[in-house]
């Protein structure tokens, strides 16, 4: 068995590999690499055969998605941990070695990730995972770094080792026990929310998940459904919806769900309304309702959750509004909405 086994999902991804492939080799020694292609069409496994013979290959028979496609590449890579890394990440030197070693040391720790900064202005978080994840009460996802669309600039504000509530999927260290354990991603997402999704189980089985900013990467960000596609849109609201049905308990979830009936119709008008978005508009229109449509199918999945799950009170899921918190009261940075955890 591998200690180290880094595992890049591909769709279509020819040029983020040419481009970024090179510092993960350059810097992950140790580790093992592979690259999982989702059936690409582009010529990337042939540009892999040609250019990058060391790198171990995973062909996938089509295109299963974030989740499923990971859950399938994962069955056949034998490690202690397993990284899920991006194709379009920058590894800088050193940036491995202070997860595996933090990972050796703190065996309640199921997960982790590097601080994320962004590629392009790198003095800056990245959106999708900035330095670690939290939830508010009603589902919404917010970093250290980054609250809905304001991202901070990093100058060192959230550099201590911090608990969170989830690891961003761009870069996250697991154990692959813990990985299995409690059944891997859920590949019904197919993708958008679904690391949050298995964090929480994690967490609910009394586990922890770390930032580690010690290590940091460069991510690009956006992949293959950009920001202001209206299938990213559809993808995160009914992930989010399914997500909390799965894993909320019992005296949580009603009044979650009616206050984010309300929220999420607000969105789509709004949306219509003051942007003009008529995709997001039916988006979040489709997505609710295909949530109440396949709500039945995790009847089970959620029976299982709650009657195993051995923690509640979870510190890093926020029992706060994050809306009412960036929107009225006009906190609009991790800083001004917990000023304690930086004393």
């Amino acid at each position: 068995m591998d200690k180290v086994a880094i595992v890049i999902l591909n769709w279509n991804g020819e040029k983020m590999l040419r481009k970024f492939l090179p510092s993960v080799i350059e810097h992950s020694s140790p580790a093992h690499i592979y690259v999982a292609d989702n059936a690409s069409t582009d010529g990337s496994l042939a540009m892999l055969e040609e250019h990058f013979p060391q790198v171990r290959r995973i062909v996938l028979d089509r295109n299963w998605g974030f989740a499923e496609g990971y859950n399938k590449a994962l069955a056949e890579v034998e490690a202690e941990y397993y990284v899920l890394l991006n194709s379009d990440v920058e590894t800088p030197s050193r940036w491995l070695e202070p997860l595996v070693d933090f990972m050796d040391s703190h065996k309640d720790v199921a997960a982790c990730q590097p601080k994320l900064l962004s590629e392009s202005e790198r003095d800056k978080f990245e959106y999708a995972g900035a330095s670690g994840g939290f939830i508010d009460r009603y589902g919404y996802p917010f970093c250290r770094g980054r609250v809905f669309d304001v991202v901070e600039k990093d100058n060192g504000q959230y550099d201590d080792v911090c608990d969170i509530f989830w690891a961003t999927g761009a870069c996250l260290m697991i154990r692959s026990e813990d990985y299995w354990k409690v059944g891997g991603l859920d590949g019904r997402f197919f993708a958008h929310n679904e690391e949050i999704d298995l964090c929480w189980r994690l967490h609910l089985m009394g586990r922890r998940i770390c930032c580690i900013p010690e290590s940091y990467v460069y991510h690009v960000g956006g992949g293959t459904l950009p920001k202001g596609s209206s299938r990213k849109t559809y993808l995160n609201f009914r992930n989010n919806l399914t997500m909390l049905y799965k894993n909320l308990p019992e005296d949580e979830l009603r009044k979650a769900m009616i206050v984010r009936w309300f929220l999420d119709y607000v969105a789509a008008w709004h949306t219509l309304v003051f942007n003009g978005n008529v995709g997001d508009f039916k988006a979040i229109y489709k997505a609710r309702h295909s949530f109440r449509k396949w709500r039945k199918d995790f009847v089970d999945d959620r029976k299982k959750i709650q009657s195993s799950a051995v923690a509640r009170n979870i510190p890093e899921h926020k029992k706060i509004s994050i809306l009412w918190q960036y929107y009225v009261k006009k906190h609009k940075t991790y800083g001004n909405l917990f000023k304690q955890n930086l004393m």
